[in-house]
């Protein structure tokens, strides 16, 4: 599995089914992203999903240039609060039809 941290994904199965989350790791173990979204779910202790659960919203292709995704990809600390800021301008973005 290729490395997606940074990618925002939307939950496709379970109880946080279609909820957008970010990928903060990948457990290379058991191949599943660990998704934060830094209110239900923090970064402290991220869900893991399997890749076939989600629908990935962003990739190299269609990136989200939030400086959030860019520290998560450099493996810089982010903070809960970043997190949900940055999930609600993503959201926004989508609700005002530019993704």
């Amino acid at each position: 599995m290729s490395d997606r941290t940074g990618w925002i994904v939307e939950a496709q199965a379970g109880r946080d089914k279609g909820k957008l989350f970010y990928v903060v790791g990948v457990d290379r173990e058991t191949d599943r992203l660990l998704l934060a979204d830094g209110k239900g779910r923090r970064l402290a202790r991220p869900k893991p999903k399997k890749l076939g659960h989600v629908k990935c919203l962003t990739d190299q292709r269609r990136e989200f240039p939030h400086p959030v995704t860019l520290k998560l990809q450099r493996g810089e600390t982010v903070s809960n609060r970043e997190l949900r800021r940055a999930l609600g301008a993503f959201k926004e973005e989508m609700r005002l039809g530019k993704r």
